[in-house]
């Protein structure tokens, strides 16, 4: 059993939503035209690249949402590298259940496995350093909960989930409250004591502002790794840092060697490839 998995209630409505989309008013009528109702088979969810997987529960669901008497019976878990040609589960049941689950079910598995590699990739090369990576708000919309499960079990760790779990005071922020004092005075005259504050500089003077007024977290967005060290050795420890901007598997020693806590990746959610995996029949 994997150490990562996701609530029943979380993953079903957004697999039920996907394939309602897929059925449409009138079902699979290429499968149902095909094979014969009473068919079973059995299937292999099989890797084609190397990579890390992610998402069974969705899948699984799927398969289950189509036709309970589906089997699915896992090889690894969530979290698991796996070599190409290497399987994942396997598929027992009605074949008409199986085939018309497939492409819903490989949509979130490839998705999400893709994260997870992408997000394994990143902290491998981080490695010997304590920086971690971190995703964003930047998900695919009613996904991101799935995406940032898919992001954990790829050894990386969530920033916020939404507008409403954490304060972070962005460039845009800033311009609009008059300067970074007026905004942290705002912020911190309205939100409760439980409630974390990052705050956006892309400078080492707007560092200064932020460390004068105090918050939780500084975001150092798109500093090169060079001003990224000085601004890590002049918060020297009163509050976490995070990297932003330009992060990628050779960009990323660099900006973790700086010594800074968090670096947080958009693409991660956003426009990762997905991990080819396909689902072979038994004959």
């Amino acid at each position: 059993m994997s150490e990562f998995s996701l609530p029943a209630l979380v993953v079903e409505p957004i697999v039920r939503a996907a394939l309602l989309e897929d059925l449409g008013r009138a079902g699979d009528l290429t499968t149902e035209a095909v094979v014969p109702r009473a068919h079973r088979a059995r299937m292999s969810l099989v890797a084609r690249q190397e990579g890390v997987v992610a998402g069974l529960d969705l899948a699984e669901c799927a398969f289950r949402l189509i036709d309970p008497e589906i089997a699915l019976r896992r090889a690894v878990g969530d979290g698991v590298r796996v070599a190409p040609g290497q399987a994942i589960a396997t598929i027992e049941g009605p074949a008409r259940g199986m085939l018309t689950a497939e492409r819903t079910a490989l949509n979130f598995l490839c998705r999400l496995s893709g994260i997870a590699s992408a997000t394994a990739a990143l902290s491998a090369a981080i490695s010997g350093h304590k920086a971690k990576i971190v995703c964003t708000r930047k998900t695919t919309p009613g996904l991101r909960a799935v995406e940032k499960y898919a992001v954990r079990a790829g050894g990386g760790s969530n920033h916020r989930f939404g507008l409403d779990d954490a304060v972070l005071i962005k460039d845009n922020h800033i311009a609009v409250a008059g300067g970074i004092r007026p905004a942290l005075e705002r912020v911190k005259a309205r939100v409760g004591h439980l409630v974390k504050v990052e705050i956006e500089v892309d400078t080492l003077a707007q560092l200064d502002e932020v460390l004068a007024f105090g918050a939780d977290a500084v975001l150092l967005d798109n500093m090169p790794p060079q001003m990224l060290r000085q601004a890590v050795a002049v918060v020297a420890g009163r509050m976490l840092t995070e990297a932003s901007g330009r992060v990628s598997p050779a960009t990323a020693p660099a900006i973790a060697a700086t010594g800074v806590d968090l670096i947080s990746v958009g693409w991660l959610t956003h426009s990762t490839p997905i991990l080819d995996i396909g689902l072979d029949v038994e004959v």
